[in-house]
């Protein structure tokens, strides 16, 4: 996916919320916004990569501000909150009439709880009420009778997860996929980026209990870029049959790359050019298989 002429301003954004995270020395903010708007002046064009973007933005606040994870408190808060709301999840989910449902129901959890990610301009959750809104949300667009009827004929299932928080209840979807067949093995980010899970996050959740497999992209990008993953984890996406991919960022990435393996984005659109590339409005749910 390409960049929209409003992304510039979610990157000056977050940016910003981001610095105000890492530091409150208030000369190196300003060091921080000079730098980031000189980057965004060099780099943003239409032929862009939001991703690729938000990427470098992170990797240069966090070397000017000298803070490696501005987001680690807000991220071990969102799993503590996050797992709250599991037992909730589960009754909704085994209130299914049959297999089909139950997998739109676990990919309608996994999408909900995507909504929790912190610092999108125009965006806002509320964590405390995420249990309402498995009953209260819908799929806009809605390919989980055909990702059931492709899991059955799966080997292996490569799971990119996103957001921290968001990963607590992504280990009931997981736990779903591999009752149709599948091994899963599930992917977490290497490095501190913005509010990214990382293996501590994974293992705060319990999802090295749930997943067949659980490594690391052994980077720090937004999203998933190929070309900066661990041998690790190319190896696994080769010898996939399916990936599933969490969240704004991999789709971002992974519309620009071609693996040759089928792709389901599970997200929540949150802002409007990812919601214009998909073809819906925005907060739109979207389970799509491609």
């Amino acid at each position: 996916m390409k960049v929209d002429p409003e992304c510039a301003s979610c990157l000056l954004h977050r940016g910003y919320l981001e610095i105000a995270r890492a530091t409150s020395d208030e000369a190196l903010q300003f060091k921080a916004v000079q730098a980031l708007l000189r980057m965004i002046a060099t780099d943003f064009g239409p032929h862009a990569v939001p991703a690729y973007l938000g990427t470098e933005r992170d990797r240069l606040i966090r070397r000017i501000t000298g803070n490696p994870d501005p987001y680690l408190d807000a991220r071990r808060r969102a799993n503590e909150l996050a797992l709250r709301s599991l037992p909730v999840a589960r009754r909704f989910v085994e209130s299914s009439r049959d297999g089909r449902e139950r997998l739109r129901r676990l990919c309608l959890v996994s999408i909900v709880a995507n909504t929790i990610e912190l610092d999108v301009i125009g965006h806002e959750f509320d964590l405390a009420s995420l249990s309402r809104m498995f009953e209260q949300e819908r799929l806009v667009l809605d390919h989980t009778d055909r990702l059931h009827d492709k899991l059955l004929s799966c080997k292996k299932v490569l799971f990119l997860a996103d957001n921290a928080g968001e990963i607590a209840l992504d280990t009931l979807l997981v736990a779903g996929i591999k009752e149709l067949g599948p091994s899963v093995t599930v992917v977490v980010k290497g490095k501190p980026v913005i509010d990214d899970a990382l293996l501590d996050d994974a293992l705060q959740v319990g999802m090295d209990e749930v997943a067949d497999r659980l490594i690391t992209t052994g980077t720090d990008t937004v999203g998933l870029i190929i070309r900066e993953a661990s041998p690790e984890l190319i190896e696994e996406l080769m010898s996939c049959d399916l990936v599933v991919a969490k969240g704004m960022g991999n789709y971002e990435t992974l519309t620009e790359e071609r693996i040759g393996r089928p792709i389901a984005y599970l997200l929540r659109a949150k802002c409007n050019p990812v919601a214009r590339s998909i073809g819906v409005a925005k907060e739109s749910n979207v389970a799509i298989l491609l």
